[in-house]
């Protein structure tokens, strides 16, 4: 079994700053042998990526506390929860998931005063937050939450649904949120991530728009070698100055 060294805000904090982090979505692992797959990205991820869907904020439902918490049992790597989930129940799902094992909890920002909420519950829980924007939502709705979190996504697909193209508007985007964070004091705290259509064509235009880290699907789960894949995305320079 291997044991985490760091867990919540610390390990988040501990995460390299000086490079491309690789967020590995537990969504694309071969779900049958899962063990497997564990031991074979634990040496290239930054941290793991679990969706967690409830049918109504999001098409269909993906995973449950249970899985997070054999996943925290198998990995010495942070674990990120990415709650796709409605207002009314954003908040215990918050609570049951740091229970499992999570270490961040990224609420969306459309979950307005409750997910608020849940961001401060996480943080009283022991965990780290973050905070996420569905693609047509305005990145300055993201506003109430920057003083709180330690992470922001923006998705550049349709939420919920695998395999499609990046949105013509996804870097656009990431240049609004880093001026976003700029204006609130926050750039140096908050690790701004890039969600959906990860593609080797999108990775590089990604960074240089200012993605620091990028949730990494059948671009990494896909590819036999793992030590060339995360040498390339871990050589990508940032143009945002």
């Amino acid at each position: 079994m291997t044991s985490k060294t760091l867990s919540g805000p610390a390990a988040i904090a501990s995460l390299p700053r000086n490079r491309l982090l690789g967020e590995f979505s537990l969504w694309s692992a071969d779900l049958v042998n899962m063990e497997a797959d564990l031991k074979r990205i634990e040496p290239h991820v930054d941290l793991h990526h679990i969706d967690v869907a409830d049918a109504r904020f999001t098409p269909g439902f993906l995973f449950f506390p249970d899985f997070v918490a054999r996943i925290a049992q198998s990995t010495a790597r942070p674990i990120h929860v990415h709650l796709m989930v409605e207002a009314e129940i954003v908040e215990e799902q918050t609570r049951q998931f740091i229970e499992a094992g999570a270490d961040l909890i990224s609420v969306h920002a459309e979950n307005g005063e409750a997910g608020l909420r849940a961001v401060r519950l996480a943080k009283t829980l022991g965990a780290e937050a973050g905070v996420v924007l569905r693609l047509e939502t305005s990145v300055a709705v993201a506003k109430p939450f920057l003083e709180h979190v330690a992470f922001m996504t923006l998705l550049g697909t349709s939420i919920g649904v695998k395999g499609q193209s990046l949105s013509e508007k996804a870097c656009d985007r990431l240049i609004e949120a880093r001026s976003l964070l700029r204006q609130a004091g926050r750039e140096d705290q908050v690790i701004l991530a890039a969600d959906g259509g990860i593609r080797e064509q999108t990775v590089p235009r990604l960074r240089a728009a200012g993605a620091q880290t990028v949730v990494l699907g059948s671009l990494a789960f896909g590819d036999k070698n793992l030590n060339d894949r995360m040498t390339w995305l871990h050589g990508l320079e940032s143009k945002v100055q």
